[in-house]
Parts: structure tokens; C-alpha cells; sequence
């Protein structure tokens, strides 16, 4: 059981970048597998996204907040990064390859940048 907190405890609501530093979300919940022969679960992968903490949430917010974010980001259930693709868990998660080698982190993020910070006065200075 111990083993499950401290998974908890070192990984839920760290920010998770990318091998460039690229911020991509937070870790929302954790995804376990089950263990060899009857053994304790494995961590598979780290859920993130709006749907993994709705699934937090519980109850009618967390029904009212994952229809939101599914009809937002036009995606059912979270997005699970597999345990392999972590290089190191400090500060934040750092992901062993590029935001490119992650397509569903990184699509919320263009389709948040063109449907609202692009047409937010100074938006999408080339400064940012």
C-alpha cells in the first residue's frame, strides 16, 4: 500500500515537461497494471489532461467538468503517457523526448492557441 502513496505523493500535480523544457500539462491521476503472479500493481503511465482530474473530482462536478473537456478539446478520456517515455522525476517530470514525439499533449495546447490566444489583443507575439 505504501507503494501506491508514494507513487502519489512523488508524481500527482507535478508539471510535466518535455526534453526541450516545454511545459505540457500536469499529471492529473495514475494508471496501475496489474502486478506479475498475484504481485503489488506496476505504474504504467501517468495520466493527464482536463478528463483525468474530473476523474479526480468524483461526483456531479466531475460529470459536468469531463463533458466540458471532452466537448472542448473534442477527445474522450485522458491522455496516458507510458512510465518508459519518463527520463527524470524531480521538480517537475521531464519526458525523455520532444512535445512532437506527443501528439495528443500538444494538440489541446494548438487548438487552445487558435480558437482563443490568437485572438487576444498581443496573443501570438513572436516574443512568446
Amino acid at each position: 500500500m505504501t507503494e501506491f502513496l508514494d507513487a502519489g505523493l512523488q508524481l500527482l500535480d507535478r508539471q510535466v515537461v518535455d526534453s526541450r523544457g516545454t511545459a505540457l500539462g500536469k499529471i492529473d491521476d495514475l494508471l496501475f497494471a496489474e502486478g506479475d503472479e498475484g504481485g503489488p500493481p506496476v505504474l504504467a503511465a501517468v495520466l493527464i489532461g482536463q478528463r483525468a482530474f474530473a476523474d479526480r473530482l468524483g461526483g456531479r462536478a466531475a460529470r459536468w467538468w469531463a463533458d466540458l473537456a471532452e466537448r472542448l478539446s473534442g477527445r474522450q478520456g485522458p491522455i496516458a503517457v507510458p512510465v518508459a517515455a519518463i527520463d527524470d522525476v524531480g521538480t517537475v517530470v521531464r519526458l525523455a523526448s520532444p512535445a512532437e514525439a506527443f501528439p495528443s499533449l500538444t494538440a489541446p495546447e494548438r487548438w487552445l492557441r487558435h480558437r482563443l490566444i490568437s485572438r487576444l489583443p498581443g496573443g501570438m507575439r513572436e516574443s512568446d
